[in-house]
């Protein structure tokens, strides 16, 4: 199985690096680098910008709108991307609803939204996990019952993530609580202007306001806003987490924060040296970084797997986990990198209108404060314990 780029694969890089040179705006590249919270306008202006270049639904066919890439070529992008400091797309309309609407949804879905979507004109959030109903979906309680030509829809969704922002969100409802778990759940989109609808804050570890509770109470849904058949939507939902999970490893995410870390290694000094010259320090980062190159050659084997017409399997769940631990031990590291130092972070300058003099270095605000906020990594999108069961089950046939 050949695992090298192509010649035109190695184009295609040049490509989008000197795209990236000359059109990442240098102010959300630092923020990026920093480790600065983005604003919502910080994400539109640059998805504005891939739009305009036609590169950014490259999850779309082409037919909408999409680039048709092949999956290598989307592994390049995400990483010359993450090496540039472009921030990570919001997912949820490009990558996740959108691709639920090609393919379940109805013309007249797809002649609305999709267009909408392209422009940025929509902030989708992800109405899916519940209080009792994360890992364990198929038990989520929301309901939306029929009344006339509306849904009646009563619940609670929770972790939505910058829900705060958004003007429209993809639900889970469940419309006959008579059927079996995975049975009677349907796939709704709802605008979060319609009345009955609350979004409160959840502040995680790190201070940030990044997920929120959404509540629902008798909010009224057109039933044209019901995606693919009644109580049908589990194959949507499984449909989108397709999509949610892709490049769940995050090479591209993992190979700048390592060369963050290796900066911050150098700059910083323990009597008189820099930590990176402490043979014990030295060694952790080339731990790391072995480990990283081994994730890396694993996905490569499945991209050159899937262009040679092969399917991932439960390895994909291996990447997840390794991926995930990678980043967590990454900021780990930064943040001992720092010692006390990382300790006293200020988060005014973690906003993205600070202009003002750090409290230390212009890195020290963000290692601690990523360190919390990463612990979701092993979280979303699967607990890491769920994919260890996926691996356990398919794998090893326990």
């Amino acid at each position: 199985m050949d695992i090298h780029f192509t010649p035109e694969e190695l184009t295609f890089r040049s490509e989008v690096r000197a795209f990236l040179e000359q059109n990442l705006p240098t102010d959300i590249a630092e923020k990026v680098r920093l480790g600065r919270r983005l604003a919502k306008e910080d994400h539109q202006r640059w998805q504005r910008i891939l739009n305009q270049k036609g590169w950014y639904a490259v999850n779309w066919p082409e037919e909408y709108g999409g680039t048709g890439w092949s999956v290598v070529q989307k592994h390049i992008f995400d990483e010359e991307c993450a090496a540039a400091g472009a921030p990570r797309l919001v997912a949820f309309g490009v990558n996740m609803v959108a691709p639920v609407i090609i393919k379940f949804g109805t013309q007249a879905q797809k002649d609305f939204y999709l267009p909408r979507i392209l422009r940025s004109e929509d902030w989708w959030c992800q109405g899916y996990s519940e209080p009792g109903a994360g890992s364990d979906l198929a038990s989520l309680k929301t309901r939306a019952e029929r009344d006339g030509d509306h849904y009646l829809v009563n619940g609670q969704k929770t972790w939505t993530t910058l829900g705060q922002h958004a003007n429209r969100i993809f639900c889970l409802v469940r419309t006959d609580p008579s059927a079996k778990k995975q049975e009677g759940i349907s796939f709704l989109l709802i605008d979060m202007d319609t009345p009955g609808i609350t979004v409160r804050p959840i502040i995680t570890l790190d201070g940030e306001h990044e997920v929120n509770e959404v509540f629902f109470d008798n909010v009224r849904v057109p039933v044209e806003n019901l995606v693919g058949e009644e109580n049908k939507g589990w194959t949507c939902a499984k449909y989108l987490l397709t999509h949610e999970r892709t490049g769940q490893a995050g090479i591209g995410q993992s190979k700048a924060a390592l060369a963050h870390l290796k900066q911050i290694a150098r700059a910083e000094t323990v009597a008189g040296q820099p930590r990176i010259d402490d043979p014990l320090f030295r060694a952790r980062i080339a731990e790391l970084e072995m480990r990283l190159m081994a994730v890396e050659m694993s996905t490569l084997r499945i991209l050159a797997a899937t262009r040679d017409g092969g399917v991932p399997g439960a390895e994909s769940s291996l990447l997840k986990i390794q991926g995930s631990e990678i980043r967590q031990a990454i900021t780990d590291l930064m943040r001992k990198a720092l010692g006390p130092n990382a300790l006293p972070f200020l988060e005014p300058e973690l906003e993205p209108d600070f202009h003002g003099e750090p409290l230390y270095q212009d890195y020290g605000a963000s290692p601690a404060s990523q360190y919390f906020n990463l612990r979701k990594l092993s979280i979303y999108g699967g607990s890491n314990e769920i994919q260890k069961n996926i691996i356990a089950k398919l794998v090893l046939e326990l």
